[in-house]
């Protein structure tokens, strides 16, 4: 059996990889979840839950006729990535449709926008990075300001 210097020599082998690492199982059932005015977010990973510093993970629950109005990310890059459904993308003033398996990259500062133009909840993955704040992300709401509030008219 191996061991470690630190152990007694009749103890079994400790990884310590795993007892020094921050590590943290997340259930299904466990995962916090915000409800607002477009559907839902269950946090994946956020430093308020799992102290991550790095990545914040996102499950977004889009539901049909609503949107998550165009806005921006100061200091994060974020990919939104489609589990189901379907999404009108916005990247600045270019507009693509997003289906399951498709996938967009956003750089910080760059305007965005998520509409479900569809009937069905649209499930997706939103990834960003760094964390930032307890909550993980900053967004700066842009909705309201040209040009933004003219290109879905």
């Amino acid at each position: 059996m191996a061991e470690f210097a630190n152990q007694a020599p009749s103890q079994p082998l400790r990884y310590s990889w795993l007892i020094t690492m921050n590590a943290k199982y997340l259930f299904g059932k466990d995962i916090p979840v915000d409800h607002v005015d477009w559907g839902r977010m269950g946090w994946i990973s956020r430093p308020a839950d799992t102290q991550a510093k790095n990545i914040t993970q996102i499950l977004v629950l889009l539901e049909g006729g609503f949107s998550h109005n165009f806005h921006y990310h100061p200091r994060q890059e974020e990919v939104i990535y489609v589990l189901d459904g379907e999404i009108e993308q916005w990247l600045e003033t270019e507009k693509r449709t997003l289906k399951k398996g498709d996938a967009a990259f956003i750089g910080p500062g760059v305007v965005h926008g998520s509409f479900n133009t569809a009937t069905k909840t649209a499930q997706l993955i939103a990834v960003l990075s760094p964390s930032v704040t307890d909550g993980g992300y900053e967004m700066v709401d842009v909705a309201n300001e040209a040009p933004w509030n003219a290109l879905r008219k």
